[in-house]
């Protein structure tokens, strides 16, 4: 089959390679259809962030079941799918716990495991979703990093009249916003440095878009009020620290994206901490009980109903010959993409 092998830093070639075997009996053979590139993924391309060389990234995929494993009762050959690309133990505390996502001996597809960046990806059978016909295999590819928002503002109780503030407009801060209007809220708040994504931020639903290059966000905050929660998903220490800033008094913080760099908050910004008394936690990836949760059941009822509309996200779509051409394009300043996918079966 073809597959796009990362063999190093920024080095991920077009090969030929096996079509990998079932090798436990509740295992299953997907056939991929669309896979995306996911901020995650940018690291572990352009810093060589995975577990070892050489890997097939490529984590937020959908497909066709083509073979299954003799001990499978959860999908049939022909099956459409999205897959859940984290793998649990079930056995640890945290699983037993309900808690999958922090599961103490996991893995995950595309980073410990050979991801979808290639013709055909084994899976545990658990981590099979099957879709309904009227969505489409192109937006199911968006499934798992909708997900994410949804289990980040989950986080907290949010009043339907809140001020929300989202901090990144990437495609999980974007996502997040999708999640936040399919549950109903009040005014959303977005801050981004990219143009293009904040016009895009308005075609879904955010009421005010901000750039920090044109407008002094503390006082324009100062003025026009704090939010009653805000969502960190840029990953960004800037933005990290802004989120306590921005919060009103009694607040939530929810930190959603990755730092790749120390966070140092002033003090008298982590003084705002105690003194607003807010309420600030994580969120980690997508996952709840039972495996992999409400949070997928809950993106295909939001489909189903037309709650959310996944298809206007996707700005472009590569092909495995295109190799890393999508992590250039999407590094680029003035990006305008949303998220790319790449095809690899397609519908059919």
């Amino acid at each position: 089959m073809k597959a796009l092998v990362l063999n190093g830093k920024e080095d991920m070639t077009l090969q030929d390679v096996e079509v990998p075997m079932i090798e436990e009996g509740t295992q299953v053979l997907v056939k991929v259809a669309y896979c995306g590139v996911c901020g995650s993924d940018m690291p572990r391309f352009f810093e060589g962030a995975v577990h070892a060389f050489p890997q097939i990234l490529g984590h937020e995929f959908s497909g066709i079941v083509t073979e299954i494993g003799s001990q499978v009762t959860r999908s049939v050959v022909g099956d459409r799918v999205v897959v859940a690309p984290l793998t649990v133990c079930g056995k640890c505390s945290q699983c037993m716990s309900g808690n999958p996502q922090m599961c103490e001996d996991y893995g995950f597809i595309g980073s410990h495991q050979a991801g979808a960046f290639a013709e055909y990806v084994v899976v545990p059978q658990e981590n099979i979703i099957k879709i309904p016909d009227t969505v489409s295999l192109k937006e199911a590819a968006l499934i798992e990093p909708f997900t994410v928002g949804l289990h980040a503002i989950e986080r907290f109780r949010i009043k339907a009249d809140g001020r929300i503030l989202v901090l990144g407009a990437g495609p999980i801060g974007l996502l997040t916003v999708a999640a936040l209007r399919a549950r109903g809220v009040g005014e959303i708040i977005i801050v981004d440095l990219n143009d293009y994504r904040l016009e895009f931020a308005k075609t879904i639903g955010v009421d005010k878009v901000l750039n920090p290059t044109k407008v002094n966000l503390a006082e324009w905050f100062a003025k026009h009020g704090f939010a009653d929660a805000t969502f960190e998903t840029a990953g960004n220490p800037v933005t990290q620290v802004q989120a306590i800033e921005f919060t009103k008094k009694k607040g939530q913080v929810v930190y959603v994206g990755t730092s790749e760099k120390d966070v140092v908050f002033p003090a008298k910004v982590f003084e705002q901490i105690f003194r607003k008394e807010l309420l600030i936690t994580g969120s980690m990836m997508s996952y709840s009980a039972p495996f992999p949760g409400y949070e997928w059941t809950g993106t295909l009822d939001y489909l189903q109903r037309e709650m959310i509309n996944l298809a206007p996200f996707i700005t472009s779509i590569y092909q495995l010959e295109d190799e890393a051409r999508p992590f250039y394009d999407s590094r680029k300043r003035d990006s305008k993409e949303v998220k790319v996918l790449y095809e690899v079966g397609g519908e059919s």
